[in-house]
């Protein structure tokens, strides 16, 4: 655990996957944290403008005053720093050169795929997106997840962190792109069951019914309904 006199903020809106894996990670270490909301919709702060002053996006880590910015960079930054805790990176120099692929695999294809159908008109979504929506996910079960109880093996890790999102999002996607999880996808519900099971996780995700809810809002904000 950090020290006392460690400063630990971070900069984040309750909705994103990408926030979701700091916060999780950040309560893996059991590292105490205040955590700033952002206003993405209307103005965003002066702290995060300052703090991340290239990209002007969520999350922001600030470390005694220091910014350590994009969601992947900074759950590696967590685990290097705080030690004290289990490591969430395989010490495996393979295993964690696996695990970063199908991180960069998530964001380039699930999340990518994930933003082209959510932020689409209601009924305009790209058919091609959402099936590659659909086989990005299946794909990452069958050779990501397989028959292990967490992405990282035996063990919550690195990857299972990465991943967690889908814990929340996953019910937006099937009802945009009308598939069932737990028929296609029954390897992944288990697991994201078993990770909701994790105070970690339980504590810093949104419900899946309420985060529906929100982007349902959001797109009327953005005249997308």
């Amino acid at each position: 655990m950090g020290e006392a006199s460690e400063e630990v903020i971070l900069l984040d809106f309750w909705t994103s996957m990408y926030g979701m894996r700091a916060r999780v990670a950040l309560e893996e270490k059991q590292i105490k944290y205040e955590h700033k909301q952002e206003d993405l919709i209307g103005n965003k702060s002066e702290l995060l403008l300052r703090m991340n002053p290239i990209h002007k996006t969520i999350p922001v880590l600030i470390h005694d005053g220091k910014p350590v910015c994009e969601s992947l960079i900074a759950v590696e930054y967590i685990d290097e720093v705080w030690k004290g805790k289990a490591s969430l990176l395989p010490s495996d120099p393979y295993e964690r050169a696996q695990a970063r692929f199908w991180a960069d695999f998530l964001d380039k294809k699930v999340y990518e795929y994930g933003r082209q159908v959510t932020w689409s008109r209601k009924g305009e979504e790209p058919e091609a997106a959402k099936i590659g929506l659909t086989n990005s996910i299946k794909t990452l079960e069958e050779e990501a997840l397989g028959d292990k109880p967490y992405f990282g093996g035996d063990k919550f890790g690195y990857l299972d962190v990465a991943v967690i999102g889908l814990c929340s999002w996953l019910h937006t996607y099937e009802i945009i792109c009308n598939f069932n999880a737990a028929t296609e996808c029954p390897k992944l519900v288990a697991w994201a069951k078993r990770c909701m099971e994790r105070d970690s996780v339980s504590k810093s995700l949104p419900e899946p019914k309420k985060l529906y809810e929100a982007i349902l809002g959001f797109k009327k904000v953005f005249g997308l309904d």
